[in-house]
């Protein structure tokens, strides 16, 4: 007796998986490269650069934006996605800066997203003649930042200077792991230019305003 051919449903279906299967190895594969690239050691910034943009969203990145501002690693910053009650004189008291260096300060409360904080970042940089820019945010976060800046800021220096937690090798715990991977995917978006599709892209109407 000679086999029945598969059915051209049970071939579909034998398409799909194969190919799901391979989507999968070639997600895990670039995944593999992500964890490699957010933990190896962070190359330092330049000794000094035309500015500083801290993107909120996590613990540490305005606190370690205010000390590289203070030590003089750049004369101007912007912090972009500050809270609408958020002013610089709190900012400055938990990172232990001197509140005078509010004059170089910008409170940025437009963005809500990342490619949001790459728009605000846009307009103060080109306002203000900016040619290099040291870019703070989380270790997790900095591969999606840089992709977002980068596309709007084409002839800008980046340099970046990740914020770690305190303890940022445990890569095992499964909470970091579920962490990475949501940012392992939403920079494939940015790299694929579908954050334009969020709406949170867009910048609120109000305008940035200077901390002191």
């Amino acid at each position: 007796m000679t086999a029945a051919r598969p059915t051209p449903a049970r071939r579909a279906a034998t398409t799909a998986l194969a190919l799901a299967g391979a989507l999968a190895l070639l997600w895990l594969a670039g995944f593999a490269w992500f964890l490699r690239a957010a933990f190896a050691d962070a190359v330092p910034p330049p000794p000094r650069a035309d500015g500083i943009v801290a993107l909120t969203g996590g613990a540490g990145r305005v606190d370690a934006a205010l000390r590289l501002l203070a030590d003089g690693r750049a004369g101007q910053l912007l912090i972009s996605g500050v809270g609408g009650a958020a002013e610089f004189a709190a900012l400055a008291q938990r990172a232990g800066v001197d509140p005078h260096l509010g004059s170089r300060v910008t409170l940025g409360r437009a963005a809500a997203s990342t490619r949001g904080n790459a728009t605000e970042t846009a307009d103060w940089v080109h306002e203000n003649n900016i040619r290099s820019l040291i870019v703070v945010t989380g270790f997790y976060h900095m591969p999606r930042a840089l992709a977002e800046l980068g596309r709007v800021l084409p002839g800008v220096a980046l340099y970046p200077m990740p914020v770690w937690p305190p303890a940022p090798r445990e890569a095992a715990a499964p909470a970091m792991l579920r962490l990475l991977a949501g940012e392992y995917t939403k920079w494939l978006a940015a790299e694929a230019g579908l954050s334009a599709l969020d709406p949170r892209g867009a910048l609120h109407p109000e305008p940035t305003g200077h901390g002191g």
